[in-house]
């Protein structure tokens, strides 16, 4: 933050920050970090983070790897997210369809919501077939290198795409921000997002959006296995999942007339 910025603010608490900055830096971090890294990496002394290290730990939001003695995020921040009703409702009204999802296309499917730029796993159903391939629920990726992520940035108004640009890490170049925003709005008009996966050979991801009003609450994708003897084919699941996220989107305006 710059000091323009900084002396804007109205508030200042200087303890809380300090305890945002090791979340977020350990939210970014690959490996557990030791406690002379994160300090290192804060630009603050040891003696400033030492009780906030130990405050946070305590209070569940991080844990110390047995192996390195560095420290990580536990999942507690994405369980208290969960806990709101807007999301908690929405993975309850999901879960029922996206079971028959998987029973009618014997393919995995998985649920995902938008979380400071990057598309998170909320929820997934996995197939009971002998083969399949499925997505780890608190799995994030940026929000342009996921057919899941092009879909919820796709279905939401002008002012929500601008905000959520702003939060892409790293940052898209400018020829690169162009081609998203052009895929976006084909994925717009097609009403869904169709791709090899990024990560897997053989998975192609669809990826469909659960609408509320005229935005997308969340991207329903399936991750279609490519087999030599397929159950379906991709364009019967691509249905499916479009037929399922309708239904989910139902029950989502029942729910919020009844509250």
């Amino acid at each position: 933050m710059d000091d323009a910025a900084d002396e804007a603010r109205r508030y200042k608490a200087p303890a809380l920050e300090k305890g945002l900055d090791i979340l977020e830096l350990l939210a970014d971090a690959r490996d557990p970090m030791p406690f002379s890294a994160i300090a290192d990496r804060l630009d603050r002394s040891r003696g400033e983070l030492h009780r906030m290290v130990q405050v946070l730990q305590f209070r569940g939001y991080i844990e110390q790897d047995p192996g390195s003695e560095g420290f990580r995020l536990t999942d507690r921040l994405f369980s208290l997210g969960m806990r709101q009703p807007r999301t908690r409702n929405l993975v309850e009204l999901a879960l029922p369809v996206m079971r028959q999802l998987v029973q009618d296309s014997g393919e995995s499917c998985h649920l995902a919501l938008h979380s400071r730029g990057e598309m998170v796993v909320v929820a997934r159903v996995e197939s009971g077939d002998h083969l399949g391939f499925s997505v780890r629920v608190g799995y994030r990726r940026a929000l342009p290198s996921t057919a899941s992520g092009a879909v919820l940035y796709a279905f939401q108004s002008e002012a929500v795409r601008d905000r959520w640009e702003t939060l892409f890490e790293p940052s898209l170049t400018p020829d690169a921000l162009a081609a998203f925003r052009a895929l976006a709005k084909d994925v717009r008009e097609a009403g869904l997002e169709q791709r090899p996966s990024p990560l897997i050979a053989g998975v192609t991801d669809i990826s469909v959006p659960i609408l509320r009003g005229n935005a997308a609450a969340a991207a329903l994708t399936v991750p279609y296995l490519e087999r030599r003897q397929p159950v379906h084919p991709a364009k019967d699941v691509a249905d499916m999942a479009l037929a399922a996220a309708r239904q989910i989107a139902d029950h989502l305006v029942q729910n919020d007339e009844r509250l």
